[in-house]
């Protein structure tokens, strides 16, 4: 889509923005339900996994035209973020 002007450019950025944190969101959601199925601290953490995941965002990232560096390194952070609040929870099933 070509905008006409600066305000409809950042229109669709704040509309893109709000469906990315909603799905963020609802990941997250996933992500603590994950720590129930988990045995240990090294399945929470599983390395495997998580360049399984970069891997396809890579791909995903070529397929759709984004930077595919970037998108490794948003990935990381969040993915980083996420074994931490995974952690948690799983700890806390632990209990």
């Amino acid at each position: 889509m070509i905008c006409s002007s600066l305000e409809e450019v950042r229109s669709n950025i704040d509309r893109i923005d709000n469906e990315i944190i909603k799905l963020i969101a609802e990941r997250s959601d996933y992500v603590k339900q994950a720590s129930s199925f988990k045995k240990n601290e090294s399945g929470v953490k599983a390395p495997n996994r998580v360049e399984a995941v970069i891997q396809k965002v890579r791909e995903k990232a070529l397929e759709y035209g984004a930077n595919p560096d970037m998108v490794e390194t948003l990935y990381r952070e969040m993915i980083s973020s996420f074994i931490n609040m995974e952690m948690d929870e799983f700890r806390k099933n632990q209990d």
